[in-house]
């Protein structure tokens, strides 16, 4: 990539960026001595302004100080593009909405030439070259999973005569249908066949008037792309103005051979770190700082997931699906609740894992695994008060603020949160069964972004370490028992990774975890067509010690597998180790293993 195309790379990123975030400032009136608050801009030269609620004010006076820093970047760049390669507007058309064509596209794409595409890429050229009439294109993701460089990628593999028949339209929340609608019309005049539209839930009343595109302009054979952010939005739009009339690719899911092959990312651990969007080192919410990590990761539960669950709420049916969350949205406190259960999750994830290890008198697994260890062997966890660690954790893990809370969460709003998460592919629930108990009903839930569930881990365990209770151990031995408790989340971590991508590689296949009275399988595959089944144990070890399939070769628990789910056709322990057979027992390396999943 030369000096001018990263230049390029990141004034497009800005420019997407900037498409998000309001322009104007806040003004305000008094009126019978009261302060109100107004937003103000300028648009087609005219000024405009709109009322806003004290609620919503810190959120977009943040928002316009936001944009004020890019744009300062966006133009300090702007300088460094040589003269002759700026784009140049269309001379005969003044379009309302923000419309690159001709060699502005060319420029806009140049940077990605040299980029791995992602899997789902065939299936939006296909689209774009195929037969494919009357219905639009939906591309659409949470933030930072490749939607934008997609459609870079599609133009920058176009031929000259085909990028003289594209246009990229990016939609600001200032847009409208209208406006939109207006800027087709001339584009499809003047022969534009391709046009790729992004972030288009921004605009309000895009939900309820979405059959615009395909009915119109679809229909007459233009082809459409739609793309954006808004997930939810686009699951609604597709339930009604547009069902049966859009093709919908969902990128928010980036398995691990992607992500290990687009990014160039190797291990299963930095998968665990990094895992969830394709921006390299995991810039969304992995820093090098602990809490800046923990800052990142709640930023993105705020802006790319909560927003985006309330702005699809609040435009959906004009506001009237709402249900159960109308007194939290009414409040002001919706995207606050919903932030709330994503880092609840996280907490009893968390919790979960270290409790299931600090359950016995010498703090269990892994008290045991540091007294064994080859190297530096230490009693460290033997002279932890467990009780107390245990006890702090738990009060840590409390979801805070509840002062400051008008409004209860009780079970339906966890309820409808969780709805709209499963949605979004953020999270899926894996069904844990019991052998002993047929009729208890358990799930585990399963982010699918690694990474972000990493960095909410790895800064409360940071945090609960700093406790004053580890004074007096040594800064090398903090380090050591922090290590090691990241190590037992990686493990828990590695397993929901395998449980998630077996089970979306299988959609045919029940994939669950199998509990025994005492013991369990870490996974089973069960084919109900074939009556047979692979059962598996995973492990976070590069080691192969007999103790790690000690349930795949015990006699009683396959025979009551064998009853309930047929045929053991395959024992396999998955860890980082070399691929290779102990007995009937495969030890199977766990990246190695993904890579062969054929996800859809």
């Amino acid at each position: 990539m030369t000096p001018n195309d990263e230049i390029y790379s990141r004034i497009a990123e800005l420019e997407e960026q900037l498409a998000g975030l309001p322009v104007g400032s806040i003004s305000t009136k008094t009126v019978n001595g009261k302060l109100y608050y107004y937003h103000r801009w300028y648009e087609n030269r005219r000024r405009k302004e709109k009322y806003v609620p004290a609620g919503e004010l810190p959120a977009l006076q943040e928002q316009i100080e936001r944009r004020k820093t890019l744009e300062a970047e966006w133009k300090a760049l702007r300088k460094q593009v040589p003269k002759t390669e700026k784009p140049v507007r269309t001379p005969e058309h003044d379009f309302v909405t923000n419309v690159r064509t001709g060699e502005a596209l060319r420029i806009y794409s140049s940077s990605v030439r040299g980029f791995r595409k992602r899997e789902c890429y065939q299936i939006l050229q296909n689209f774009v070259y195929g037969d494919t009439l009357d219905k639009v294109f939906i591309l659409y993701g949470l933030r930072r999973t490749g939607k934008t460089t997609l459609i870079r990628q599609i133009l920058a593999d176009m031929s000259e005569a085909e990028l003289a028949k594209a246009a990229f339209i990016q939609i600001t929340a200032r847009n409208t249908l209208a406006d939109v609608n207006r800027d087709l019309k001339y584009l499809e005049s003047h022969g534009y066949q391709y046009v790729f539209l992004d972030e288009v839930t921004l605009m309000e009343d895009f939900i309820e008037g979405a059959a615009l595109f395909s009915d119109v302009f679809a229909a007459c054979g233009m082809k459409l792309v739609l793309s954006g952010t808004d997930s939810l939005g686009f699951q609604f739009t597709e339930d009604e103005q547009l069902y049966d009339r859009c093709i919908m690719l969902h990128t928010t899911f980036i398995p691990y051979r992607e992500f290990d092959r687009v990014m160039g990312i190797h291990g299963i651990d930095e998968y665990i770190r990094y895992g969830g969007t394709m921006s390299l080192g995991g810039i969304n919410y992995n820093e090098s700082s602990t809490f800046a990590s923990k800052k990142s990761a709640d930023e993105y539960v705020d802006t790319a997931i909560a927003r985006n669950i309330q702005h699809s709420l609040r435009c959906y049916q004009y506001g009237g699906h709402f249900r159960n969350l109308q007194e939290l949205y009414s409040k002001n406190e919706l995207t606050s609740a919903i932030n709330r259960v994503v880092e609840d999750m996280n907490h009893r994830f968390t919790l979960e894992v270290l409790t299931r290890d600090f359950s016995s008198n010498d703090l269990g697994v892994s008290a045991g695994n540091l007294r064994r260890a080859r190297e530096n062997p230490t009693d460290i966890l033997d002279r932890v008060d467990v009780g107390a660690v245990t006890d702090r954790l738990r009060a840590l893990l409390e979801i805070r603020n509840k002062a400051e809370q008008t409004v209860n969460l009780n079970d339906a709003h966890v309820r409808e949160i969780r709805e709209y998460l499963i949605l979004l592919d953020l999270i899926r629930e894996i069904d844990v069964i019991s052998l002993t108990d047929l009729n208890r009903k358990a799930s585990r839930t399963v982010i699918a972004q690694p990474g972000l569930r990493y960095a909410q881990a790895d800064a409360l365990v940071k945090s609960l370490l700093l406790d004053e209770a580890f004074s007096d151990l040594s800064l090398p031995e903090r380090n050591f028992v922090t290590e090691r408790i990241l190590n037992e989340i990686r493990g828990r971590m590695m397993e929901d990774i395998v449980l998630l991508e077996t089970s979306l590689a299988n959609p045919k296949k029940q994939v669950f975890v199998l509990q025994f009275a005492v013991g369990e399988f870490d996974m089973v595959l069960f084919d109900p067509e074939s009556a047979s089944c692979s059962i598996f144990e995973i492990k976070h070890s590069e080691r192969i010690v007999p103790q790690q399939y000690r349930h795949l070769i015990d006699e009683k628990k396959c025979a009551d597998t064998e009853h309930r789910y047929g045929t053991i056709t395959g024992k396999y322990v998955l860890y980082r180790g070399e691929s290779q057979s102990v007995g009937d027992i495969r030890y199977w390396n766990v990246e190695d293993y993904l890579r062969s999943l054929s996800l859809p």
